[in-house]
């Protein structure tokens, strides 16, 4: 049917329709689909991209053709991080990244022929911003370029202690606020000892990072001495600058891990004792003797703690003084405290110092022996062990001859 306008042509239509039932996939084969200009141009723009980078990675490695590269000593200081596993190139990588050198290559160029580059050990270091890579690889190279080493030593306490002739052995507060100070630009920035005593006595110690089975003990001490023994001996690096509250927590993780390291808490199973007691027990052995002794320390400290015979350490009455000695008078002993055990039974309600490895085996496995007393015997820190008060008091007057304190 058509109505003269072409606008109901069915015949056409339906020719239309049949032609297109019986010839459609014929035609769609023949149809070629025509990429746009703009498809073409961004294919183009991608490859060409592809085989800049592979060409610039195969320069990087093969120090082919020439590199960026700034002149001078450089700008601004800033800090920067080596991080365990990183070579030459990584090292180049980190400081381009960082602004320190114009390209990795400036970097590895300049320290081809210099041994010390390859030396270079994880950490922290202070550089400038747009320096050449050869005033980047003798600073790096440098002695005074390391920052943010933080070692505590075992025995170390959290507080400073005054020594003779007016000599002061820092604390591990002052030890952490040194390592987490640095001067850039003419100004120092870093925590204070303030700082970090104020966040240790009032942050909660889960968010501080201390170990979850040390936390509800560490909760009832003095709040000047609840992370006394969590931070353990040992070798840390702090990225200076941080604020008070991010360098103690990443003190005291790290010193978690270190710990977790050695055992704990299940170095505490069989021993009659929770982990948090075995630290402090960990503490006494490290203040009370030299290594060799650690074993028989721990000994007579577990007999009478069994036999409820007070300990009697020296170490404990020193704790709380500000300048310790090596033999305490009748008066710091009458002194009473909860660090006092010539006073008290048992053991102190915190640690005293941090333990080191040794000491802290020592606390879990005790040498065998019938050992009830010892002491200071030997100028070199050997201690005399006894098993009667006769044996310990004949000790005492060896020592003394021998001018061992």
């Amino acid at each position: 049917m058509t109505d003269g306008l072409g606008l109901f042509d069915n015949s056409r239509g339906h020719d239309q329709d049949d032609h297109d039932d019986y010839d459609d996939e014929p035609r769609r084969s023949r149809r070629k689909k025509r990429r746009s200009p703009t498809f073409w141009v961004i294919a183009v723009v991608v490859v060409a991209l592809i085989a800049g980078g592979v060409w610039l990675g195969v320069t990087q490695v093969l120090g082919i053709g020439g590199f960026d590269d700034y002149d001078g000593a450089g700008e601004s200081d800033i800090v920067v991080e080596v991080k365990p596993g990183q070579g030459t190139a990584g090292i180049g990588g980190t400081l381009e990244e960082k602004g320190v050198v114009a390209s990795p290559r400036a970097f590895t160029s300049a320290g081809d022929d210099n041994p010390k580059v390859k030396a270079i050990q994880p950490g922290f270091y202070l550089m400038k911003t747009k320096m050449s890579g050869k005033a980047a690889v003798d600073r790096m190279t440098s002695k005074d370029a390391r920052v943010g080493q933080l070692q505590i030593k075992p025995g170390t306490q959290l507080d400073d202690i005054k020594l003779p002739e007016n000599k002061v052995a820092p604390g591990i507060f002052t030890l952490i606020s040194n390592a987490g100070t640095v001067t850039m630009n003419g100004k120092k920035t870093g925590p204070t000892v303030e700082d970090l005593r104020k966040v240790a006595e009032t942050t909660d110690l889960t968010q501080l990072g201390v170990p979850s089975w040390a936390v509800p003990f560490a909760a009832q001490a003095e709040p000047k001495r609840r992370l006394e023994g969590l931070i353990t001996a040992g070798v840390y690096d702090v990225q200076p600058g941080m604020g008070a509250q991010e360098l103690l927590t990443k003190v005291l993780k790290d010193a978690a891990t270190m710990l977790d390291g050695w055992g704990m808490p299940k170095l505490a199973e069989k021993t009659g004792y929770t982990p948090y007691q075995l630290l402090i027990m960990g503490s006494l052995i490290q203040r009370e003797g030299i290594e060799k002794d650690f074993g028989k320390i721990s000994r007579v400290t577990y007999r009478r703690l069994a036999d409820n015979i007070k300990l009697q350490y020296d170490s404990t009455i020193n704790y709380v003084l500000d300048a310790p000695v090596v033999t305490t008078n009748s008066s710091a002993r009458n002194t009473p405290g909860p660090y006092n055990s010539y006073l008290n039974f048992g053991l102190p309600p915190t640690p005293i110092s941090a333990a080191s490895k040794d000491a802290l085996l020592a606390a879990a496995k005790p040498e065998d022996g019938p050992w009830v007393f010892f002491v200071k015997c030997y100028k070199d820190g050997t201690s005399c062990f006894a098993v009667t008060d006769a044996e310990h008091n004949q000790n005492i007057r060896d020592a003394r001859a021998r001018g061992a304190y």
